[in-house]
C-alpha cells in the first residue's frame, strides 16, 4: 500500500506497538505506585498468542485518521488484560478513556487537510499475518516531537 494515492503517513516499523492503555501525563508521584499495582495486573493473564489480521481506519470514510491493522488469536485474554490494567490506573485516578478496548496496531495516520483514501485499507480484508507468542507487556513513556520515542518504564512477562 505504499506509494498508494491517499496513503497516510506510515509509521515507522521500530515504533509499532499494541497498547493496553494510554495514560497520557502521569504525575512523578503516581509512577512507582503505577507500577506496583500493574505487575499483579499482568501476573494474572494467561500465555496468549496473536497474530495481525484485518484492517481499518478509525475516523469517518470523508476524514480518515488513523490506519490499523487488526488482532487475531487469543484477543479475549488480551482485552481481559486490557481492562484490568484500566482498572488499576483508575484505583490510582487516573484519567481513562472509558471506550471499549478495541486491539490493533497503528500503522499511519492521515494528516488532516491532505487527500486521503479510506478505503485503503480495505485492501487487507483477508490478510492474516503468522502467529507469534507475547512474551512481555512495557509500561512506556512516549516522548512525542520531531523524532518521538518511547523509553521503558517497567516490564512484566506475560503467562508465567
Amino acid at each position: 500500500m505504499r506509494g498508494a494515492p491517499g496513503e497516510p503517513r506510515w509509521t515507522p516499523a521500530d515504533r509499532w506497538h499494541l497498547t493496553l492503555l494510554f495514560l497520557g501525563s502521569v504525575p512523578a508521584r503516581l509512577v512507582a505506585p503505577l507500577v506496583e499495582a500493574a505487575g499483579p495486573a499482568v501476573a494474572t493473564a494467561p500465555a496468549m498468542t496473536l497474530r495481525l489480521a484485518g484492517g481499518g481506519r478509525f475516523g469517518s470514510r470523508r476524514r480518515p485518521q488513523v490506519a490499523w491493522v487488526g488482532l487475531d488469536g487469543d484477543v479475549g485474554p488480551l482485552t481481559d488484560l486490557a481492562e484490568r490494567l484500566a482498572a488499576v490506573a483508575r484505583r490510582l485516578r487516573l484519567e481513562v478513556e472509558e471506550r471499549p478496548y478495541r486491539p490493533h496496531l497503528t500503522v499511519g495516520r492521515w494528516r488532516p487537510g491532505r487527500p486521503a483514501d479510506a478505503a485503503l485499507t480495505d485492501r487487507l480484508a483477508g490478510y492474516a499475518g503468522p502467529r507469534w507468542p507475547v512474551r512481555e507487556v512495557l509500561l512506556l513513556e512516549s516522548h512525542l516531537g520531531p523524532t518521538p520515542r518511547y523509553d521503558p518504564v517497567a516490564t512484566w512477562p506475560v503467562g508465567g
